[in-house]
């Protein structure tokens, strides 16, 4: 694909919200230097608006209804910005100095890629997770023809060729700081396996599927990525990797029955 000239050397930060007043005042502090913040909230009922609206963001609302993600509001949130170059964070994600000063150089190139995939620390019962590192995401794109499909774990459709943030830069990598627990991780599990059964309505997984699925799953996590270096949370954390894979396929075998 042809790579077009992208004008300007401005950038919106844009955050998805749902009562995420818990970690929103680091987030916005981590992004404060940007042009401009705009939060899409999906009708909060804690502090997150008040507390935006304390940074000066520019605030717009996306109804909740039954949504377990923010992917439904993401592209209309992308829409809402004002500059050309959008950056795309979480609302329990920080922006190092060191990133927002590549992402600068990097729209000041003469004829820059339409967008940049950032890896992402994550953290797992109080440990870095070396088994989910460098976790790439498509967070850095040019507004204009970008959409984001409306299920969990997907990524946003660029018009343009990408590029990757090296992953031994690690001081560029986004800091999660969701540290979850295992209660958090169950439920997570339930909801976002409801999601993907929907995304994945054609396939027609059967008993191979539910065997090897999970075991290919926690091998990749806990041997093939080093989760063994990160000691009992890493092998907890494979084993979780499995559990998802073995929850998500007995629900599409359930549906089709």
């Amino acid at each position: 694909m042809r790579k077009r000239l992208v004008m300007g050397n401005k950038i919106s930060v844009v955050i998805n919200t749902y009562n995420a007043a818990k970690h929103l005042r680091k987030v916005l502090d981590s992004v404060k230097d940007f042009d401009e913040i705009v939060v899409c909230d999906m009708e909060s009922t804690d502090e997150t608006v008040k507390i935006a609206e304390e940074y000066g963001c520019k605030v717009v609302t996306f109804p909740k209804k039954d949504y377990v993600s923010a992917e439904p509001a993401r592209t209309f949130a992308i829409q809402s910005a004002t500059n050309e170059w959008v950056l795309v964070v979480d609302a329990d994600e920080l922006v190092t100095p060191e990133l927002r000063s590549y992402l600068y150089d990097y729209i000041s190139k003469e004829n820059p890629e339409a967008g940049l995939w950032i890896p992402r620390k994550n953290y797992f019962m109080g440990r870095f997770m070396h088994s989910t590192y460098p976790d790439y995401l498509l967070r850095f794109f040019v507004r204009e023809g970008t959409e984001w499909p409306p299920f969990v774990h997907t990524f946003p459709i660029v018009q343009g060729e990408t590029e990757k943030i090296p992953s031994s830069r690690k001081d560029l990598a986004f800091v999660h700081l969701a540290d979850d627990n295992i209660r958090t991780r169950l439920k997570k599990t339930n909801l976002y396996t409801d999601n993907e059964v929907e995304k994945k309505a054609g396939k027609n997984y059967g008993l191979g599927a539910l065997l090897w699925r999970p075991f290919f799953r926690f091998f990749k996590s806990y041997v093939l990525k080093k989760g063994f270096l990160d000691g009992i949370p890493g092998f907890i954390y494979a084993c979780f990797e499995g559990i998802y894979q073995f929850v998500m396929v007995s629900k599409m075998i359930e549906r089709r029955k």
